[in-house]
């Protein structure tokens, strides 16, 4: 069984594949000092809580985060005796194209997104991710990364407004009742929830008209879910459009070698 590993800026996904479908997916905070050691005391009581006998044959790792890289290796190799894929190095071959300038360096998550979205719906495509970052990557018509957007994630925008306003509170992300807020947290709520809306329209419209030519917009990570069901933003919505991309760079890396 293939062990998919996406570590972001903010948390770390576990996901089980079997070949056919995910077995299970956990989440925990990313912290660059957890020991190989911690991560499989913590994984394995997983398995046992959930009583999942998994043979992890294969590991596969994508990481925003590089100083987590090395003990997540060392898990790897220690507790499942493999050597994992970790997108972005060069034994680790990408299905696609990336067309960038020459001497950028694009996210992994984000090449995980593009190949997933290929497979999934073909090219011609962009995928917004609601994560740390709010980031918008395009598809070309051949499933090549050609470029993309970066915004302040949602959660990243309510914490500067709270650390750089001191009256200002945390509040929760919510579709408000209405536009025209009548206390603080309404006004915030507002501020932050119709400002993503049109951020995401506007960016999304842009692209199209730039590439001239009609384009799937497919949304992933948490909080696209409330987004989508208040606007009709997105063609599609695949939460675990990461570990889908994970699965199908390993397959395409046991074809190729």
């Amino acid at each position: 069984m293939l062990l998919a590993i996406d570590c972001g800026n903010t948390n770390t996904v576990f996901s089980i594949w079997d070949g056919e479908t995910f077995l299970a997916t956990w989440r925990t905070s990313t912290d660059g000092r957890r020991t190989a050691d911690q991560y499989y005391v913590w994984f394995s009581a997983l398995l046992q809580l959930h009583k999942i006998e998994a043979q992890i044959s294969d590991v596969i790792v994508s990481s925003t985060v590089p100083r987590v890289v090395f003990n997540l290796r060392v898990f790897a190799d220690r507790y499942y005796h493999t050597r994992p894929l970790v997108v972005g190095k060069p034994d680790c071959h990408l299905p696609i194209d990336v067309r960038v300038d020459t001497g950028t360096a694009v996210g992994p998550d984000r090449l995980v997104n593009t190949v997933a979205a290929y497979d999934l719906f073909g090219g011609d495509a962009i995928v917004v991710d609601f994560g740390t970052a709010t980031t918008f990557d395009v598809v070309g018509n051949d499933g090549a990364y050609v470029g993309g957007v970066i915004a302040p994630g949602v959660n990243l925008s309510l914490e500067a407004l709270h650390m750089a306003a001191a009256a200002l509170p945390h509040v929760d992300i919510s579709k408000p009742q209405r536009v025209v807020g009548t206390n603080t947290v309404a006004c915030m709520q507002s501020g932050i929830f119709w400002g993503y809306i049109g951020l995401v329209r506007e960016i999304c419209a842009r692209i199209k008209a730039e590439r001239d030519r009609p384009m799937r917009v497919i949304a992933t990570g948490g909080l696209a879910p409330l987004f989508q069901q208040s606007v009709d933003l997105f063609d599609e919505f695949v939460d675990d459009l990461t570990m889908h991309g994970l699965s199908v760079i390993h397959r395409y890396n046991k074809e190729t070698t």
